[in-house]
Order: structure tokens, then C-alpha cells, then sequence
């Protein structure tokens, strides 16, 4: 095995010449179908989904009602990604989206790494939404009087480890009716729950519905898979801005006051649920082959999708933080609970419905994205030839579209929701990166043939420097005592909630016994009560904890254990030094950079774990890689 053979590249003009091939014979070769307005309209059903519809809540509740300038954030990071998308499907207008654009930027085995992201970004972006389409369907039954078993409606992992929390807060004296819904229901569908033996029969249900129905509509056809999202993409639409119509004449101005209540820090927070809510946009890349004019209409449709929900998510963040105070907005579905609350019950039922449709459209997309990158990753003999079969009817990836179906369908019946969210995040977030960085290193190359679109060229070489100085201006004057913590790596105490699940039944009895001799707001003897009361002043909460009967390393997260949720963020800050002296010896372009350092610091606001979950997967890649795509590459030569 030679080394450089591991970096061997496809041009342009081969990819090229070999679609007008698979046309040309009438083999291999999907239909043509989509015009501008069709990409835009799949731009809009993978974005429209959970951000509007979840998400959204969580994030104003952290940023209040300047949690719109994070929206504007994360649209703009994403815009220079699209800028850097649009340049590339412009230039190589083919079917395989960020794989396709590494293997001709940087050779096979960054292609092959980012093309594996991409399956796992798909895989559990279904997975994501499939279980969140649960949710609101069960809901929506509920809502009609029917009840389904707890463990048919319910992940594995979330029943599992929701009755061992609630078990501890039982043993730390919380009354299994003051437990929070999520774990009363994760507790009765591990208690209720059918079983093998010792295992618990708890499983997604109808989660595995919908993915089987999304499937065999993919599967039939793009005619079909468009006119469906074209279909739902307008009920959404409708029922968004009829939230807005009528939510505006409730909104009180005094609710936008303050209007950033935590500051920056508390806007930022919300970043990675926020992106989440972008993600899709990068999909409509995968329908290139589909496209009558993919140089010119792919760009269009990225760039409108992600204008036109933009400015839906700006509107509907302001409605709801001012038809009620963002303090009440950190529930599942704040559409609903809003008017809920002002007793607009007849609304409330429209949003329900209109959630379960725009979940189907989001599912819809990405499930269509994924066995096109399989497909693309086939015909360059990286995955077995049977990937690229297309069917002679339907023109589709056929075998591909049932395999995807397969990969989706049984671990969406028993993944945790907030695992496959995060993963999926970081592994877009990566194809992001490196497309950004794809740009980059061919923008001064002549050999490369170029497309319709070109993203605005502006020298980063002044430009990107001066940010950086801005930056560090702002860390060390205005955020001074942060940034020393988290140079100097200061413990940080515990929250409530982890300290209290983390103690033993004999700790817990020794923390109670310590609280009633010392504490006069100690009440039914609920733990987490007591704490969570002292959690609201910062210093009372450290002079508590501080005097607790236990070890230290259960109050406080010092040392490694805390320098590694850092890491991610230490290998941010290195990589803008990186970036600088590139910027300055290459005249980089500033926008794909900025599409770069934005995406990659939302990589590093992620946890340690899913960096370690995606190198595992990355490392399984590269085993499959190198025992079966090596050699079997169409490059091997």
C-alpha cells in the first residue's frame, strides 16, 4: 500500500464525463425532475421541523427574547456554508454532496471519512426525527382519548435509565407524584413493560411506522417524494404563519424586557439545539443528478431555504416571547403550550396536527439524502456495486433506499433522543468543515473546472486577523473572569440534579440526616428540593454543598474530569492560529473561512462524548476502509 495513493483525487471533468456516460446509456441514471422552487421547497421541509416545533423553546427560555441574534448566528454560519455547498454543486453537479466535493479536494480517504459522517449524519438525523414524529403522534392520540402502553411509545435506553433516576430521587425522598413527567413515564414503561427472561420489551413503536412508510415513498420515486413534500412543506407553511397571524395581536411588549436577561452566554447556549434546527439544507446537494439545471438551481434553493426559514424562526422566536414570558418557554412543544396557557385551544389542535406533518416532511428529505450518498460511495467501488443499483421503473437507489430503511428503522426503537441529536449535529457540523476547507484549497487552483455560481471573493488576509483581536478584546475585557476559570481550569460544583443521582442509598441517607439537623427549609425529606432552593443563589448553594458529609469528587468536577469537557474548545482556540497564518500566506477567501471557524466552534460547544462517539465511528469507517474500499476503489490502479 503506498501512502499517496491513500490521497489519490477524481477531477472534475471524469465525474462529469462519467454521468453523461450513465445517461447517455440509460443505466445507472436517475430521472430529472426538480426545479429551483422544488429545492427550495425540501430545503424548507428539512429545516421546518423540530426547531419550530421543539427546540425553539429551550433555546428562548436560556436567551430570552435575544435569542433571535443566535437564529441570526446560526443562519449566517450556515450561509457560508452554503456559499462553499453551492460553489462545489455548482462546480461537480452530481449525486454524493460533501463526499463527492472531499474526494475531488483532498483525495479517497478524506472522501471516504466524510462520505462514512455523512451516513452516520443522515442515519441518525432520521433516527432524530423519527423519534421526535413519535412523540408528538402519541401526543396527538392522547389528546383523542387514546392511550398507548408507555413501553410501545418509548425508547429502550430512555425507559432504562429514567427509572434508575427516578429510583434515586425516590431514595433521596421525592414523591413519585413530584417526579417530573418524562420519568414517571420512562418508570411506568420499565415497570409495565413486557419481558424475555430479564430483558424489557420497550420499543418505538411508531417511530418504526413512519420510517416504513417514509421508505417505501422514497422508494417508489422522486415524482412522489416531491409532490409529498411540496404537500406538506404548504400545510406547514400555512399553520406557521397563522401561528404568527393570530399570536401577534396576544404578544405584550413588557414580555422583551429584559430582552437578553443572561447576556451573551445565555444566548450562546442554545447554539447546538439551535443549529439542529438548520440541518437539512446540505441535503438538497445529494439530488444533484435530479436537477434540470443543477448548476444554476441548486444554489437558488439552498440559499432561499435557509433566507425564508430564517426569517420564520426570527418571527416566531419574537411572538412567543411576547405572548408570554420567556421564563415558561422551556417545554417540548411551546407552540402548543403558549396557546395552551391564553386558553386558544382550537390552536393548540392545528399546531398538534401540523407537527406530525412537518416531522414527516424533515424525515421525508433525510431519508431520501442517505442512500444517494451510498449510492455515489458504490459507483466509486468504496461500498459493494449492489449500493448504485437503480430501479428501472422508479429510478431511484433501490437497494440502497431499503438498506437505509433497515439502518434507520431498528435503532430508532431504542436510541435516547438527545444522544442522536448531538451526534448527528457534529457529524454535519464536520461535513460542513470540510467542505468550507474544500473551497479554500481549490480557489486558487486553474486546472479546476468551474460552475455557474462562485462564492464573493474577500482577501481574509487583514480581515480575518482583526477578528481574531476582537475577539481576544472581548474574552479578556469583558469576560475576564470566565476566561481565567476556564484557562486556569477552576472546579466547578455540581448541579442538583447530579449530585443527588449520583449518591448511594447510604449517601443519600447521610446527606438527608445532615439537612434535617441543619437545615430549616428541609421539607418531606425531597433532596433535590432543598438543593434546587439553594441553587438559586450562587453563594448559598457553594456554602451548602461545601459542608455536605460526602467526598468532594461527588460536589465539585475538578482536574481532568473537567479538563475534558474543554478539549473540544482547547482544539478550537488552536486551530484559529492555524487558520490565521493560512489566511495570511494563501490570501484566503473570507467567507468559506468564516463558514469554517463558524462551524467548527459549534463542533466545539458539543460535549467531549460525541467527539469520542464520532472518532469511534470515524475509526470503524477506517477499518471498513482499509479491508474492503482500498482495494476495491475504481482509483486502484
Amino acid at each position: 500500500m503506498r501512502f499517496s495513493n491513500l490521497f489519490r483525487k477524481k477531477s472534475v471533468q471524469n465525474i462529469l464525463d462519467q454521468v453523461a456516460k450513465n445517461e447517455a446509456d440509460g443505466h445507472n441514471s436517475l430521472g430529472r425532475y426538480l426545479t429551483a422552487r422544488d429545492l427550495a421547497a425540501f430545503g424548507i421541509a428539512a429545516i421546518v421541523g423540530a426547531g419550530i416545533f421543539s427546540t425553539i423553546g429551550k433555546a428562548s427560555s436560556d436567551g430570552g427574547p435575544a435569542v433571535i441574534f443566535l437564529f441570526l448566528f446560526t443562519a449566517i454560519a450556515c450561509g457560508f456554508a452554503a456559499f462553499a455547498y453551492a460553489e462545489f454543486a455548482s462546480m461537480v453537479p452530481v449525486s454524493g454532496s460533501a463526499y463527492t466535493y472531499s474526494y475531488v479536494a483532498f483525495g479517497e480517504l478524506v472522501a471516504w471519512i466524510i462520505g462514512w459522517a455523512l451516513i452516520m449524519e443522515y442515519a441518525i438525523g432520521n433516527i432524530t426525527v423519527a423519534i421526535s414524529w413519535s412523540d408528538y403522534f402519541t401526543g396527538l392520540l392522547e389528546s383523542g382519548g387514546i392511550q398507548m402502553p408507555y413501553w410501545a411509545q418509548m425508547d429502550y435506553l430512555s425507559a432504562s435509565n429514567g427509572f434508575k433516576e427516578a429510583t434515586a430521587f425516590m431514595e433521596s425522598g421525592k414523591l413519585f407524584e413530584n417526579l417530573p413527567t418524562h420519568l414517571k413515564e420512562a418508570h411506568a414503561a420499565w415497570i409495565t413493560a413486557p419481558k424475555i427472561g430479564s430483558f424489557h420489551f420497550v420499543a418505538d413503536l411508531p417511530a418504526l411506522l413512519i420510517i416504513i412508510l417514509i421508505t417505501y415513498l422514497v422508494y417508489r420515486g422522486m415524482k412522489e417524494s416531491r409532490n409529498a413534500s411540496n404537500l406538506m412543506v404548504v400545510v406547514k407553511l400555512c399553520v406557521i404563519l397563522l401561528v404568527i397571524a393570530v399570536g401577534v395581536f396576544y404578544v405584550d411588549t413588557a414580555n422583551w424586557h429584559p430582552f437578553a436577561p443572561n447576556g451573551v452566554t445565555g444566548v450562546l447556549k442554545g447554539v447546538s439545539a439551535v443549529f439542529f434546527a438548520y440541518i437539512g439544507f446540505d441535503a438538497i446537494s445529494t439530488t444533484a443528478e435530479e436537477c434540470k439545471d443543477p448548476q444554476r438551481d441548486l444554489p437558488k434553493g439552498m440559499m432561499w431555504a435557509i433566507i425564508i426559514c430564517t426569517i420564520l424562526y426570527i418571527a416566531i422566536a419574537l411572538v412567543l416571547t411576547g405572548m408570554v414570558n420567556y421564563t415558561e418557554l422551556n417545554v417540548g412543544d411551546p407552540l402548543a403550550f403558549v396557546f395552551d396557557k391564553l386558553n386558544l385551544k382550537w390552536m393548540s389542535g392545528i399546531i398538534a396536527v401540523s407537527a406530525v406533518v412537518a416531522m414527516a416532511s424533515v424525515l421525508l428529505v433525510f431519508q431520501m439524502g442517505q442512500p444517494r450518498i451510498w449510492m455515489s460511495m458504490s459507483r466509486d467501488g468504496l461500498l459493494p456495486k449492489k449500493f448504485s443499483t437503480i430501479h428501472p421503473k422508479y429510478k431511484t437507489p433501490s437497494f440502497a433506499t431499503i438498506v437505509t430503511g433497515f439502518v434507520v428503522a431498528i435503532p430508532a426503537l431504542f436510541l435516547n433522543l438527545t444522544m442522536v441529536t448531538d451526534l448527528c449535529s457534529i457529524g454535519t457540523l464536520f461535513a460542513f468543515v470540510l467542505v468550507c476547507a474544500g473551497v479554500l484549497v481549490l480557489q486558487n487552483k486553474k486546472d479546476i473546472p468551474r460552475g455557474k455560481f462562485k462564492t464573493p471573493y474577500f482577501n481574509a488576509k487583514y480581515v480575518f486577523p482583526m477578528l481574531i483581536v476582537a475577539g481576544l478584546i472581548f474574552a479578556f475585557g469583558y469576560k475576564n473572569e470566565e476566561t481565567m476559570a476556564f484557562i486556569k481550569n477552576e472546579r466547578q460544583i455540581n448541579d442538583p440534579t447530579t449530585i443527588v443521582t449520583s449518591l448511594t442509598s447510604q449517601q443519600t441517607a447521610t446527606v438527608r440526616l445532615y439537612l434535617e439537623a441543619n437545615v430549616n427549609d428541609y421539607k418531606n425529606n425531597d433532596l433535590e428540593n432543598v438543593l434546587d432552593f439553594f441553587h438559586k443563589n450562587a453563594t448559598m448553594y457553594e456554602n451548602l454543598v461545601t459542608k455536605l458529609p460526602i467526598d468532594d469528587n461527588l460536589k465539585y468536577e475538578t482536574g481532568f474530569s473537567l479538563f475534558k469537557h474543554k478539549i473540544p474548545m482547547w482544539i478550537f482556540l488552536i486551530s484559529l492560529v492555524f487558520f490565521v497564518v493560512w489566511a495570511w500566506k494563501q490570501n484566503l477567501s473570507l467567507i468559506p473561512l468564516l463558514g469554517l471557524v463558524s462551524c467548527l466552534y459549534m463542533m466545539a460547544e458539543l460535549s467531549v462524548w460525541n467527539w469520542i462517539y464520532f472518532t469511534c465511528w470515524l475509526l470503524i469507517g477506517l477499518l471498513i476502509y482499509f479491508g474492503f474500499s482500498y482495494r476495491h476503489s475504481k482509483l486502484n490502479v
